[in-house]
């Protein structure tokens, strides 16, 4: 029998060439590739890339082709892994995930042909360029050697990874992650998303976090690991920073995003909690707080209004999102929502250069397709010298120079309850619409979703609140029978524990009891 989501494979050549990678070694690259590689690279848009973007704004549902949409205009939208390592050993109130995650142990073969098989199904649906999060459990209880592979899968399918933690490993990790075995660095760039929530139980040195403010030197001790790693090895990199939101932290939230801004994150995403995953871990009614609390404490803690429709991502219900940087002690944004020639400025951009891929493209490629662009449509230089003069009127010539400017981008995710995603989504694959209107809306916001994962068991992609709601707990049950977790006697009490509990690394044990973990 095959198991939804889990279905071994054989090793493929993009297999192969991450595990040369992961050791060091690249593999060789015929000629002709490379020629194809450059002919390609040079084209101001790549043709599959739009095709894609048409075929995502296709299918939008009409509530979201809004003026400034990204889906199918400047992206397909964020992808993720599932059912590669659902295992954690930090603990969280409220966990996103089935029960039976961490009954499954993490399995380095098992991961890398998932994502192999799960990314070669969004590459061929989803185009040649996405981001893609690898995420499930808890990253670093993988083998830096597997790690890296599966990084390297990612990249060698045109997408763009960002690894997922609870953040609790030592810098010997991630020295490990970048540096092959013989030493050399192997990742020229990385990137991370961290969750940190007083929530999240068994961290080194707070177990039970009493407050989020308590978190701040944990925070700030995983930013500047990667500072050091850079200045050592040379490696850039861009870290998110994650944070769950119940009523009993959403006052602290302006806290975090004040206390915490010039930490080394480039983006501050918050997800308030939903009644979705392990319902043992339900213990507040998260229906408490809504979107507009959790974004008006966003702005209370930047210290300005902050316009999530200038450019929205899928549905505004399910994500909000602003992007500016800070000078000094203020935020800016990138473009103002309340003045009309910014606006003419993102719709001439969707227009001009939405088509090219930012994500993935080398810095003299990516120059060229601009200055290409540029060159049919010389009224994109006009346009962007009045909004570069407007933007530093806003901020101040002094400012501006006294301080360097720090990108920053502020999101909020909000998932559905499971409750709402089961009945919507069973209608969907119907393709019927309901008559009820809380479905109805579900419905519009799952055909939206800004996140997909992949199942190549029978090639369907599906949202990320469908695969937490609806498949995660039989995908899980499947997987304690196909990777179970070895049972070891103890010498020195007779019975039995769990030898998954720490992490690699030098992480955090998991609290005695707890059977959830944290979501990135």
């Amino acid at each position: 029998m095959v198991l939804r989501g889990v279905a071994p494979r054989a090793e493929g050549w993009v297999t192969v060439r991450a595990r040369i990678r992961a050791r060091g070694r690249e593999p060789p690259v015929s000629v002709m590739a490379r020629i194809r590689g450059l002919a390609r690279s040079l084209r101001p848009v790549d043709p599959e890339f739009a095709a894609a973007m048409a075929r995502r704004w296709a299918g939008l549902p009409e509530s979201a082709r809004t003026p400034g949409q990204t889906l199918g205009r400047h992206g397909v939208g964020c992808e993720g892994t599932h059912g590669v390592f659902p295992k954690c050993n930090l603990a969280c109130a409220p966990c996103y995930h089935s029960r039976d995650a961490n009954q499954v142990r993490v399995d380095g073969r098992h991961t890398l042909a998932q994502v192999e098989a799960q990314m070669a199904l969004l590459r061929e649906r989803r185009g040649p360029r996405a981001h893609a999060q690898l995420i499930g459990g808890e990253v670093s209880l993988l083998s830096p050697d597997d790690h890296a592979a599966a990084l390297a899968i990612m990249r060698a399918h045109g997408r763009e990874p960002m690894s997922f933690t609870h953040g609790d490993f030592d810098y010997d990790y991630l020295a490990k992650l970048v540096l092959g075995p013989d030493g050399r660095r192997r990742l020229r760039r990385v990137s991370f998303a961290a969750h940190f929530d007083s929530f999240m139980f068994g961290r080194r040195g707070i177990r039970r976090p009493p407050d989020e403010g308590s978190l701040n030197p944990y925070r700030e001790r995983f930013a500047a690991m990667f500072a050091r790693l850079r200045r050592e090895h040379k490696v850039r990199y861009f870290l998110a920073h994650n944070m769950t939101v119940t009523p009993g932290n959403v006052g602290q939230v302006a806290g975090v995003v004040a206390d915490c801004r010039a930490m080394g994150y480039g983006m501050f995403s918050f997800q308030p909690a939903a009644f979705v995953g392990d319902e043992r871990r339900w213990h507040e009614d998260y229906r408490d707080v809504t979107g507009d609390q959790v974004w008006a404490e966003i702005e209370r803690g930047v210290g300005t209004r902050l316009d999530y429709r200038v450019f929205e991502h899928g549905d505004v219900r399910c994500n909000r999102v602003a992007y500016g940087f800070w000078a000094g002690d203020r935020w800016y944004p990138w473009l103002d929502g309340g003045d009309p020639r910014d606006l003419v400025v993102r719709d001439a951009f969707f227009r001009f250069f939405g088509p090219v891929n930012f994500t993935g493209t080398p810095a003299r490629a990516l120059a060229a397709r601009i200055a290409l662009i540029t060159a049919r449509h010389p009224s994109a230089l006009v346009l962007a010298a009045g909004w570069a003069s407007r933007t530093i009127r806003r901020a101040g010539v002094r400012r501006l120079l006294a301080h360097r400017m720090r990108p920053v981008i502020y999101v909020m995710h909000q998932f559905m309850d499971a409750v709402d995603v089961k009945p919507a989504w069973e209608l969907m694959r119907r393709g019927e619409a309901s008559d009820d209107p809380r479905i109805r809306a579900t419905q519009e916001r799952l055909a939206a979703c800004h996140y997909a994962m992949a199942h190549p068991e029978d090639g369907t992609l599906v949202p990320a609140c469908v695969q937490h709601c609806v498949l995660d707990p039989q995908e899980n049950r499947d997987l304690r029978v196909l990777l179970p977790l070895p049972k070891v006697r103890s010498r020195t009490t007779g019975t039995h524990h769990d030898p998954g509990v720490t992490q690699a690394g030098g992480g955090a044990r998991r609290e005695e009891g707890a059977e959830c973990w944290t979501h990135g």
